[in-house]
């Protein structure tokens, strides 16, 4: 099924177009009337029972699995058991986040301090770290040189990056091919991805930058990453133990990320100056994915991404009844709201990423561009009709 979106004609924003495009910017005071309409509905009253139930279970598994690891021995089974813990890790991942975002407790005390038993204890990834990463995130999603999230190290995700990191063009064509098709790596390089979040949580916390409750993390840090490799090794012998660590913590990272890529990836492009209002700044660069409540289960709620940048406090659970609502107040608004299934999102993923790396300064058009010149040059207009009409939705 392709991409739904919801949208309305363009009036304003500087904002570079993925490949779903984005529409209309919001009025300043659209987001409050949607988020009293939220709060009047009960979306964003605490689900302590839910919230306890998964906390009880977080030791509960992790107990479970570890038992269960010491009895089956030194065997390469143990691969099997190796895929749990990603497994297990992942979804304990999921519940830090929700956490960090004050989704579980009203007191932010106890919301940091289960942040930091789950995510550093539990899982081996910095709170601090993740903290200060995530709300950049969260502030300025796909903002051009201020979202870390799309500044990686080894995949570009903006013309601009492709036009000024250019490493490999110096292996000719083969470096070329590379760049053009860094979309097909994306997915391979998330096997590091997990060795990755545990050494960028290390290297956060032996810092000089500032990190609160440092001892707590040190220690707990120490427990979790130390502690599960001498498990492991004492259990197994090094081959098996290595090959464990392997399947562990690639399978953690390709979960972790295959969660996230969906997200944001392939969509709108704010330049580092535009100015847009918090409503727009959210939906134009989220995606939704569509999906049934396993899907929700497997993806943490992560998969309703709009719901949750424009209300990161609302409890995981709440997300999946708050998305017709939001969906149909973007509608009423002009404001674009792009939902998509996940087989459909990753190849969005692929293509826009492939087609960033081949260098192209604007991969996909940009229907705000566009339409502003529409309006202030007839002779422009009237030449891009028959393409505009070619590109508009159908039901």
């Amino acid at each position: 099924m392709a991409a739904r979106i919801v949208a309305a004609p363009i009036v304003a924003g500087p904002i570079v177009a993925g490949p779903e495009g984005a529409t209309h910017t919001g009025e300043a005071g659209d987001y409050g009337v949607l988020a009293a309409s939220i709060k009047s509905s009960g979306l964003m009253r605490r689900r302590y029972g839910y919230y306890w139930t998964r906390l009880i279970a977080v030791p509960v598994a992790t107990i479970a699995a570890i038992a269960a690891f010491i009895l089956i021995g030194d065997t390469w089974w143990q691969l099997i058991v190796a895929a749990a813990f990603a497994f297990i890790f992942t979804q304990i991942a999921f519940l830090g986040h929700d956490a960090a975002h004050r989704q579980i407790f009203r007191s932010g005390r106890w919301n940091d301090w289960t942040s930091l038993v789950v995510g550093d204890l539990f899982v081996g990834m910095s709170y601090g770290w993740w903290q200060h990463k995530h709300t950049r995130h969260h502030a300025n999603p796909n903002r051009e040189g201020v979202d870390p999230d799309i500044d990686l190290p080894v995949v570009v995700f903006t013309p601009a990056q492709a036009s000024t990191r250019r490493p490999l063009m110096l292996f000719g064509g083969a470096g070329r091919w590379v760049m053009g098709h860094q979309g097909w790596f994306f997915f391979p390089i998330l096997l590091l991805e997990g060795l990755s979040l545990h050494a960028s949580s290390v290297r956060r916390v032996l810092s000089r930058e500032p990190v609160k409750r440092r001892p707590v993390e040190l220690a707990f840090l120490a427990v979790r990453i130390i502690g599960f490799v001498a498990l492991v090794f004492w259990v197994l012998s090094p081959g098996i133990a290595a090959a464990f660590l392997g399947v562990q913590l690639g399978l953690f990272g390709v979960y972790m990320g295959m969660s996230f890529a969906p997200n944001h990836k392939g969509m709108p492009i704010v330049p580092h100056d535009a100015r847009l209002d918090f409503l727009s700044r959210q939906v134009l660069t989220s995606r939704d994915i569509r999906g049934s409540r396993t899907l929700d289960f497997l993806m943490g709620g992560l998969n309703y991404q709009i719901e949750h940048h424009l209300f990161p406090s609302m409890p995981s659970i709440h997300l999946r009844r708050a998305a017709p609502v939001i969906r149909a107040f973007c509608t009423e608004h002009g404001v674009g709201y792009t939902e998509t299934g996940l087989g459909e999102s990753y190849a969005i993923v692929l293509r826009y990423i492939n087609r960033v790396g081949l260098g192209e300064k604007d991969p996909f058009a940009c229907p705000l561009l566009e339409q502003r010149a529409a309006i202030t040059d007839p002779a422009w207009s009237a030449a891009a009709a028959p393409a505009a009409a070619a590109d508009t939705p159908r039901p």
